[in-house]
């Protein structure tokens, strides 16, 4: 078996982890906005535009962390880093790297992806459809 045989098997695999970790970190930009952790001096307002976005970061993070809902949540969070590239962080540089919203642009095209690829076969959605690994 060559090597690009068994990397073409492990890809489902991979793309769970990948969905997994990709949400676990959007959940955490979602708590430090909303609840202060990890530890920050930046706790927003409640129903400020960032407040919003906080509630969308953890449900949605939440969400596609475990699988669940996964394409869904995923259209909805990359929207989400979508807007904010173009409200927060565009209108300070035109440079990606210049105005720090290449993470956002990266969450951005990341959701997107997984909208289109789906959770992968580690996912509450697979079991719910009977095809988990």
């Amino acid at each position: 078996m060559s090597i690009e045989t068994s990397l073409n098997r492990l890809a489902p695999m991979f793309l769970s982890v990948l969905r997994c970790m990709a949400g676990l970190i959007f959940l955490a930009h979602g708590t430090q906005k909303l609840v202060g952790f990890p530890a920050t001096e930046k706790v927003v307002s409640a129903f400020s535009l960032p407040w919003f976005a906080g509630v969308i970061e953890l449900a949605a993070g939440l969400l596609i962390a475990v699988g669940l809902f996964t394409r869904p949540a995923a259209f909805l969070a990359s929207g989400t880093m979508a807007f904010a590239y173009w409200i927060a962080h565009a209108p300070r540089d035109f440079y990606p790297v210049n105005n720090g919203g290449d993470a956002a642009i990266l969450y951005c095209f990341l959701f997107l992806y997984i909208v289109f690829a789906g959770p992968g076969p580690l996912s509450v959605d697979a079991l719910r459809r009977g095809r988990a690994a």
